[in-house]
């Protein structure tokens, strides 16, 4: 028999999500057996698998030990931390760098924005890996290895999924700057597409629906043009992989850098060696329902990346 008491960062989950996340080596099916033949306990009770656990529970487990083995959690590395450009006690805003990928690619990188928010929590006193059984860190977005800008990472569980359901509900505005290899036709639009994700990680964009394609919206505003060049300001109302880079590409003017939708011999004239693409706006929409985060509401964070000025835009990124 194995026996847990749900902390802090346990609550809110139901059993079956906290002992899969607890007990790393027990097969899934054996655990639902388990549940089956009513052998798990909260409290003293016999619990079906879909329990939301609360902080001081005690969780019984009746299994033997050897089905459990070791949850090793290996020692948290020492790494370099990148610029922090807000933190509280539950969240922190990270700026990402340009090649730094947030977590583990298929470029094998054993360095990820991942592990160094964790090495530094764990530095800061604020995650001590050892004393948590389900819980981790983690960051709330993803952006591309070579595009650099705003991540928001979580300190603790409740933090991650208020932060999670925001950014499902739309409540988080988060706007890019690009320069981009020709001029849009129109000065601002929002466009409605199609997207799908190809074989190889890369995006196909229509311009009407097709079976395995989901609908996109993509707003872009052109706030200068420089030497045959734009910048844009995009507004992502959806997420999808790659879709500012693959929209702004079959809207004929791809993001200056770009290797896989861009103009290659653009990007050499203009010795891009990335995709210049930063998430570099980020605002907190929170509508007045209580959460653990209501003391973001309304607040903003912006920079002007460093590809402005380099390329004639300075005063337009601004």
């Amino acid at each position: 028999m194995r026996t847990f008491e749900i902390g802090i960062n346990d609550a809110g989950q139901r059993a079956d999500k906290f002992l899969l996340k607890a007990c790393p080596n027990l097969p899934k099916s054996l655990l639902y057996k388990t549940f089956r033949k009513r052998d798990v306990k909260c409290n003293g009770r016999r619990i079906p698998a879909e329990t939301f656990l609360s902080a001081g529970d005690v969780v019984q487990v009746y299994l033997p030990d050897d089905c459990f083995g070791s949850a090793q959690k290996s020692p948290v590395r020492v790494l370099p931390m990148p610029e922090i450009v807000y933190e509280d006690a539950d969240i922190v805003l990270l700026k990402k760098p340009v090649n730094l990928p947030v977590h583990a690619d298929d470029q094998g990188s054993a360095d990820t924005l991942q592990g160094r928010f964790l090495s530094y929590l764990a530095q800061s006193g604020a995650y001590d890996a050892a004393q948590e059984q389900s819980f981790s860190p983690a960051l709330c977005n993803r952006l591309d290895r070579n595009t650099e800008g705003f991540v928001i990472g979580a300190k603790n569980a409740a933090a991650l999924r208020c932060m999670n359901g925001k950014i499902r509900l739309g409540e988080i505005t988060k706007q890019y700057l690009c320069i981009t290899v020709g001029v849009p036709e129109k000065r601002t639009d929002t466009v409605i597409a199609y997207h799908r994700r190809l074989p190889g990680k890369k995006a196909e964009i229509r311009c009407t629906p097709a079976d395995g394609f989901s609908e996109i919206r993509t707003g872009y505003e052109v706030l200068g043009e420089h030497d045959g060049l734009a910048l844009v300001l995009v507004t992502l109302y959806t997420g999808r992989t790659h879709q500012i880079r693959a929209q702004m590409a079959a809207l004929g003017c791809p993001v200056l850098g770009d290797a896989k939708y861009g103009d290659i011999a653009a990007n050499r004239r203009y010795r891009a060696q990335h995709q210049l693409l930063s998430a570099c706006r980020l605002r907190f929409d929170f509508s007045d329902a209580p959460c653990p985060l209501s003391g973001l509401r309304g607040r903003s964070f912006r920079y002007v990346p460093d590809f402005c000025a380099a390329y004639g835009f300075a005063e337009a990124g601004a």
